[in-house]
């Protein structure tokens, strides 16, 4: 058995989504999986009770704000499992069983539409908000239909706004007029597959014939649009996405001049009211004075463009600390930071000329992790924070800066966390860098099944949540619970994205084959009881510890994964991640990504661990074939191969609790299995 290699793929057929032979190598292996790992009862009690957790009607409606005093929340459950778009009144968000407002019912839509619809978010009309813009996706994809929906009437707006299947940027402007980028055809798109061209889109005109105010290049990411209708501060903004962390940022002005934002190219930046923020991705010196990355500074925005550099230091990294994100009140700032991976909240107050005011945010119970859910600018200085932890529900309550905070809604516990602990450890990766992560379950136990998770790129950070699924299927049953927070995340800010960037995206790797050595060595499992998963960019990160590190572990979970390092640029939204992985068309990158890349990395004469490989039809950003084709692979090596491919779901898999369900009670019925000997119905 040789190697994948350049211009030598054999199961390159299986790319083709729904070709027959492909369809029918999907059914074969969906069903010897099927076969394999379900249909007994323990298993159909796992699954039900998963379901259970994901339909309980005690779960807290977490809302959303949109400026106009209502509690909106999309809700799920046995009875609605597409769901219902709804809204209340805080007097009776406060009751334990509120009267919602159902505005769409997407199970009573599809049925009359005989369309697999699932829900994709809405655009509320700012101000008035009596109109907004419905994203629609046919089995959970990213492109979606957009249709006009008529919060007074209950109904789509007949001749209204109305944009075919694309991975559509849609934004109101007025009552009368949106900035759209969609799919006109030739030249709308970018090579990503995003938008490449805004156009000004007035009421009861045809889109093609929409003015066109911005574009961009069919090599960036994607070109957008944006209005922001604060009164007093309309303005509107354009730009292009260069590649995943790069950005060019104008003002439109009244005549469709176009003046610069002028931050730096990688920074993130935000503007609420008067007040310009810019959080850095690499260190940008200005007047004389160099600030680092991962600094967060504030300056007065129309000051700013017109030329003045006065700017305000707000947050500054540290060897521990990192920003996570911030959110703004009508008068206030939140700042929400990581101290090794543990989430604070601060409350910055602008003060004239005395500079800004720091003060802790009120609401946040000692021990914690907190997380603000939602504010309303618009409308004042009220917020919802939650917090929980890996062992305890969450807690939603509600405060109002300078003012009161009242519980909510509490999370109801979905297991028993008697005897659990959680505890956060460091290993030592290969090149000394210290690495953190988090144990949880029961710290008097033997070594036994221990699942490790982890993700390592884009600057995602994997931070302390409660998971009643997790915690029935494995918890529950006697297993330990671990997360690793590798370099490649965003859990201490840029330099710990940018230390697995690129070319140095094997620091992942390491630093999770750290973690799983550091498990052995305390105790905690051993290699063949230790199993891991990880979806997408973590999916990369499975198949990447499968061929690197193949007596690590006893079992593998890649979902949604990329897989084929050389091919992934070419397929679906693929080409927008050469930033964060290297450009397999250049000879100086591929000779990296080929080092890596797990489907050029499989060798005949080797055992690996058993995997189980889960992915969608229907994902249409990480493209099935990586799955699909890795899953052949190592098939034709002989290797322990399960497989199951979703008919929908997106790039979440699922569409649905039921399917979610069956995926989660799946993957962990294959975990015991491997792990243990057992079925996981004990």
């Amino acid at each position: 058995m040789t190697l994948i290699d350049e211009g030598d793929d054999p199961y390159r057929w299986l790319e083709e989504l729904d070709a027959e032979p492909a369809a029918a190598w999907v059914r074969e292996r969906n069903a010897a999986t099927v076969a394999a790992l379900t249909g007994d009862d323990a298993f159909v009690a796992m699954q039900a009770e998963i379901r259970q957790v994901l339909d309980a009607d005690d779960r807290i409606p977490y809302p959303g704000w949109r400026g106009d005093g209502f509690y909106y929340d999309y809700w799920r459950d046995a009875a609605h499992p597409r769901g219902l778009w709804r809204r209340t009144t805080l007097a009776e968000y406060r009751r334990p069983e509120p009267a919602w407002d159902v505005l769409l019912d997407l199970d009573a839509l599809a049925a009359a539409e005989d369309e697999n619809w699932v829900w994709d978010g809405v655009t509320v009309l700012r101000p008035g908000h009596r109109r907004c813009l419905v994203s629609l996706s046919r089995g959970g994809k990213d492109a979606v239909v957009v249709r006009e929906y008529d919060l007074d009437t209950r109904a789509f707006v007949p001749d209204g706004f109305t944009l075919a299947e694309a991975k559509s940027d849609v934004t109101w402007i007025d009552a009368d007029q949106i900035y759209v980028g969609t799919d006109l055809g030739p030249g709308s798109l970018t090579v990503s597959g995003y938008p490449r061209v805004i156009r000004r889109w007035r009421r009861g005109t045809p889109v093609s014939e929409a003015e066109i105010v911005y574009e961009g290049q069919a090599d960036d990411v994607s070109a957008y649009a944006s209005h922001d209708p604060t009164p007093g501060y309309e303005r509107d903004f354009v730009g292009r996405s260069l590649d995943f962390y790069r950005t060019r940022s104008f003002l439109l002005t009244p005549d469709g001049g176009q003046v610069p934002v002028p931050v730096p190219e990688d920074a993130q930046w935000d503007v609420h009211r008067e007040w310009l923020l810019v959080r850095l991705r690499t260190p940008w010196e200005v007047a004389g004075v160099t600030h680092p990355a991962g600094a967060l500074l504030a300056t007065r925005f129309d000051d700013f463009v017109a030329g003045g550099r006065d700017l305000t230091v707000l947050f500054e990294p540290d060897e521990r600390t990192a920003l996570g994100y911030h959110v703004w009140t009508r008068h206030h700032l939140i700042l929400a930071t990581l101290v090794d991976v543990h989430r604070r909240l601060e409350l910055l107050t602008p003060d004239g000329a005395s500079g800004w005011r720091r003060t802790p945010l009120a609401g946040v119970p000692e021990g914690d992790e907190p997380w603000i859910v939602d504010t309303d600018p618009d409308l004042g200085d009220d917020y919802l924070i939650a917090s929980t932890g890996y062992l305890r529900p969450a807690s939603l309550r509600l405060g109002r800066v300078g003012g009161p905070v009242e519980t909510l809604k509490r999370e109801p516990a979905f297991f028993d966390a008697t005897g659990l602990t959680v505890r956060q450890f460091f290993a030592t990766s290969a090149d000394g860098t210290r690495v953190p992560y988090s144990v949880v379950g029961d710290p008097t136990a033997a070594a036994g099944p221990t699942l490790l998770t982890g993700y390592g790129g884009f600057e995602v950070s994997l931070t302390p949540h409660y998971d009643g699924v997790l915690g029935r299927g494995w918890l529950a049953r006697g297993g330990t619970y671990v997360v690793a927070n590798i370099r490649g995340g965003g859990e201490y800010g840029p330099r710990w994205h940018r230390a697995a960037l690129r070319e140095n995206r094997p620091r992942a790797y390491e630093d999770f084959a750290a973690v799983a050595t550091d498990l052995v060595a305390r105790g905690i499992t051993t290699a063949p009881q230790l199993g891991i998963e990880g979806g997408s960019n973590g999916g990369l990160l499975m198949g990447a510890v499968l061929t690197r590190y193949p007596t690590l572990v006893g079992a593998v979970v890649a979902n949604v994964p990329l897989l084929d390092m050389r091919r992934y640029h070419l397929l679906l939204a693929g080409a927008s991640w050469t930033a964060e992985y290297g450009d397999p068309d250049d000879p100086a990158d591929w000779a990296f990504l080929r080092g890596y890349s797990p489907y050029h990395n499989v060798r005949p004469g080797v055992t690996y661990p058993p995997v189980l490989f889960v992915t969608s039809t229907r994902d249409d950003r990480v493209h099935p074939g990586h799955a699909r084709k890795m899953a052949a692979l190592l098939s034709a090596h002989g290797q322990d191969v399960s497989y199951y491919e979703n008919v929908e779901g997106g790039h979440g898999a699922a569409s649905n609790n039921e399917q979610r369900a069956f995926l989660s009670a799946l993957t962990l019925r294959f975990l015991w299995q491997r792990l243990s000997g057992g079925d996981g119905g004990s």
